[in-house]
């Protein structure tokens, strides 16, 4: 019977720790279900290639909370597994192997009930979160719903190239804005960051600009290069942008 208890414990440990780690993954600016799917697994050391695990690779506070999980899911693993182990061993010696299976199904299944159940997930989450905003430096905003990224918008990295449009420009002149493209920050060549950059900042070969917009607008911008033919990219981006501006108020009244 101890084991059947301690079992259902570990499991529901075992739950709870991934519940935190996601909810401590979301506050590192990654979506819910994102944080959900990583730290899932990181703890059953599933580990699958993919593009959203490089957001957490290279992360420094994603990449440290995924460690602690995966060597915690090591652990909780090779726990789950001996106790269960046990937990059948000791139905063998009972004269009432039934009542400990029946014990064990119905708290497993307890246990799958709170961990998808939607009222027990917002409380779970109210209470993590408030314990990562009083006791840890834990970034506490979503950014994903903050910059409410859709599926044609999001926030990327660009490289101004040798010949690229940008370069030797400033973003006045570039107007971006009318584009629909966001400069929200300059890693500079040189070295440094600029954040929220000025209109009369000039961009320069080799700085990585962080911008928020349509994706497909963004990559467009990437491939453009200097001259007169990425003039008229650029004169058709901003009509493009005034019809998706105009479209967009349509649907919101505004």
């Amino acid at each position: 019977m101890i084991a059947v208890f301690t079992l259902l414990l570990v499991l529901g440990m075992s739950m709870v720790i991934v519940r935190f780690a996601t909810v401590a993954l979301v506050h590192t600016g990654l979506g819910r279900e994102t944080a959900r799917f990583q730290a899932r697994s990181a703890f059953t050391g599933a580990g699958f290639t993919t593009g959203e695990s490089e957001q957490v690779v290279g992360h420094p506070v994603r990449r440290r909370i995924v460690m602690w999980l995966m060597l915690v899911g090591n652990v909780g693993i090779a726990t789950a597994m001996a106790t269960l182990l046990l937990s059948f061993i000791d139905m063998k010696g009972t004269d009432e192997p039934w009542l400990e299976m029946g014990l064990l199904a119905t708290g497993v299944v307890l246990l799958w009930f709170l961990a998808t159940s939607a009222a027990v997930d917002r409380y779970l989450c109210r209470i993590i979160s408030w314990a990562l905003n009083r006791y840890t430096d834990i970034d506490a905003r979503d950014y994903a719903r903050l910059l409410h990224l859709r599926e044609d918008y999001g926030v990327s990295e660009m490289l101004v190239a040798e010949r690229n449009w940008l370069q030797e420009k400033n973003l006045r002149e570039a107007a971006l804005a009318r584009e629909g493209i966001l400069v929200l920050g300059i890693e500079c060549a040189g070295g440094g960051f600029l954040g929220a950059p000025p209109a009369d900042t000039c961009l320069h070969s080799g700085d990585r600009l962080l911008v928020y917009g349509r994706t497909g607008c963004i990559a467009a911008l990437d491939r453009r290069q200097a001259g007169s033919a990425g003039d008229r990219d650029h004169a058709e981006g901003v009509v493009d942008q005034a019809r998706v501006t105009a479209e967009e108020r349509a649907q919101t009244g505004r």
